[in-house]
């Protein structure tokens, strides 16, 4: 396949079909993580950050009651003495 290389201003630009976004799993994504490898420019899904989703996961776990302790609170009975 071949496509148009356009100027947009003092760059150029192309228009990738969105049957070959799909194909590389690209049609929902609003950016993508490009590259030039070995004379081929790149673009590859972008990486998701560390962590992604924990925070929500966590909150439907504390909505559903799951994030009890398991052991409850436990500590050194000495402990309370101890000044900080």
């Amino acid at each position: 396949m071949q496509i148009a290389i356009r100027t947009i201003g003092n760059s150029k630009g192309i228009v990738l079909p969105k049957p070959l976004l799909a194909q590389a799993g690209l049609d929902g994504e609003m950016t993508a993580d490009i590259a030039v490898e070995n004379g081929s420019i790149v673009l590859r899904k972008p990486a998701k950050a560390v962590r992604f989703g924990w925070a929500e996961a966590a909150k439907e776990l504390a909505a559903k009651g799951g994030d009890v302790l398991l052991m409850g609170e436990f500590g050194n009975a000495d402990d309370a003495e101890l000044a900080w």
